[in-house]
């Protein structure tokens, strides 16, 4: 199979933990047979294989070995999966986590489809909102890429809480040494940062229908600021079902899971996607 063939055969797949309600395997296979592809996309859920991200060396070598063009990789591994990689495009390597693997003439080439993704998605939903401070939820995986596409979006400054003050600490450094000194900080005082930002960004697993809650006590939120989840299962969470009760501008996490599955099936098959179709395919599938 090469990339460039007029209907390719693909065999893709998804590593992460508790992700057998994910809707990216729908999305990449009915556009593949929209586009007359054979196209089989396959769940390799840590959680129901009893494993942890000890076996990402093994599952990410049978992968290869059996196979597959690509897998895309989720929470807790797009950081723990760089190591195992052969290369790194420009964006996976500025944002140091890695969500979409594409195998290629022996080798393992790792890529960043969320940033873009999410960038996309803000710009289409958001893009006329106040963004002078924004506060940040999660300086994980994902909270790397939304971190970088939210500055690369505009946002003057960006305070980012994490229960691991080392891990938010690394990343306000990348983020400063690729967009300027001062543009990231460490946050420390929730409440003071809440109350002068404009927006809040959640980018951790907090709310989640296996993790829920809210990241955040909820009534830090005002009605003028606006709210971006990336969450999809729930698409409502707690925390955009309390901010839409308020008033707030929100944005639920369908946005960046299309958008990164738009560019990540291109990645995979070398064909344009359709964004009108995919959307649809997202929203017809139960939530």
């Amino acid at each position: 199979m090469t990339s460039n063939a007029k209907h390719p055969s693909i065999l893709a797949g998804l590593i992460g933990a508790g992700i057998q309600a994910s809707r990216t395997p729908s999305l990449h296979e009915r556009e593949g047979d929209a586009q007359g592809m054979r196209y089989l996309y396959r769940i390799i859920d840590l959680d129901a294989l009893g494993l942890d991200t000890t076996a990402l060396p093994e599952l990410v070598t049978g992968a290869q070995r059996s196979g597959f063009t690509g897998l895309n990789i989720t929470f807790p591994c797009k950081q723990a999966v760089i190591p195992l990689l052969d290369a790194l495009s420009d964006e996976a390597r500025c944002i140091g986590a890695v969500n979409t693997v594409v195998f290629r003439d022996g080798q393992r080439i790792g890529h960043n489809t969320d940033c873009s993704g999410f960038a996309e998605g803000f710009r289409r939903g958001l893009g006329d909102v106040e963004r002078g401070c924004v506060v940040q939820m999660g300086a994980g995986g994902a909270g790397a890429a939304v971190a970088h596409g939210l500055l690369s979006e505009g946002v003057g400054q960006l305070r980012i809480f994490d229960v691991e003050s080392e891990r938010a600490q690394s990343l306000v450094d990348n983020l400063n040494a690729h967009f300027g000194a001062g543009r990231a900080r460490v946050g420390h005082d929730l409440p003071a940062a809440m109350a002068q930002a404009d927006g809040l960004v959640n980018t951790t697993p907090v709310g989640m229908a296996k993790l829920p809650g809210t990241p955040l006590p909820p009534e830090l939120l005002r009605a003028e600021q606006w709210v971006v989840e990336i969450i999809y299962f729930p698409l409502e969470t707690e925390l955009l079902a309390f901010a839409r009760r308020l008033g707030c501008r929100t944005l639920d996490g369908s946005a960046m899971a299309v958008f990164q599955a738009v560019k990540a099936f291109e990645l995979f098959t070398g064909q344009t996607a359709d964004v009108g179709r995919m959307q649809t395919a997202f929203r017809s599938l139960d939530a």
